[in-house]
């Protein structure tokens, strides 16, 4: 009797739909639920876990806020990598910081990117938007001494299918949008909450902030205090 081999069945491998990119992703699409004004003014918060008032926040309350929902803390993690290694952080003139300030710290652009390049893997900064995955932390500089920051979801551009969308807030609250390549990126980051540690870089106590409102396509003026 002849025996028919049965052909294998060929197994298609799902997107880790549960990774910690993904649940970032999901964390970040939940604040574009919430109404929150732009507001970057210096507000004295608790520490650990200390945050300003839900309906207030900048880009970086973004980050901040999606990554506690996931249970950690960037204002601890911040503040204790401070602690030991402020030289290690930038200190714009205008902020005339002598040391750490856990009221702050957290919420600055250049603070977290000084933090994400000690700890996190640091990715390509490319215009390849296949570099580009869920759960990625992107900084841009908008203009000097003016930072962003957004965090990469699981949402596809319609003019680009390739390119998948970015949850920041520039001034109108938590949005997700398709701006990934609209401005200069300086900073392509993958960060789980587990520090780790790479040479640091020093900065200059002198600081170069341009004082001078800026209007960006699209967007419109921003004052740069509120632009961190």
């Amino acid at each position: 009797m002849r025996i028919i081999k049965q052909p294998k069945s060929v197994v298609v491998k799902k997107k880790p739909t549960n990774s910690f990119g993904y649940r970032l992703s999901a964390a970040a699409k939940e604040r574009t639920k919430h109404h929150v004004v732009y507001d970057g003014r210096y507000i004295r918060i608790g520490y650990p876990w200390g945050d300003v008032p839900q309906n207030i926040g900048v880009c970086t309350d973004v980050v901040i806020r999606s990554y506690r929902r996931l249970g950690i803390d960037l204002q601890q993690q911040v503040h204790k990598d401070m602690v030991n290694n402020f030289n290690a952080y930038p200190n714009l003139s205008k902020w005339q910081l002598n040391g750490p300030d856990t009221n702050i710290d957290h919420r600055r652009v250049y603070n977290l990117r000084a933090f994400l390049n000690r700890h996190a893997v640091r990715l390509p900064v490319s215009h390849n938007p296949q570099h580009y995955k869920p759960g990625d932390l992107v900084t841009w500089e908008l203009a000097p001494g003016q930072g962003h920051i957004g965090i990469v979801i699981n949402e596809r551009s319609k003019q680009d299918p390739r390119r998948y969308l970015v949850v920041h807030n520039i001034g109108e609250g938590p949005k997700k949008e398709d701006v990934l390549f609209r401005f200069p990126i300086n900073g392509h980051y993958r960060y789980n909450g587990k520090m780790r540690y790479y040479r640091p870089t020093y900065y200059a106590r002198a600081g170069n902030a341009q004082k001078q409102p800026v209007s960006l396509p699209g967007i419109g003026r921003i004052p740069p205090e509120l632009l961190r």
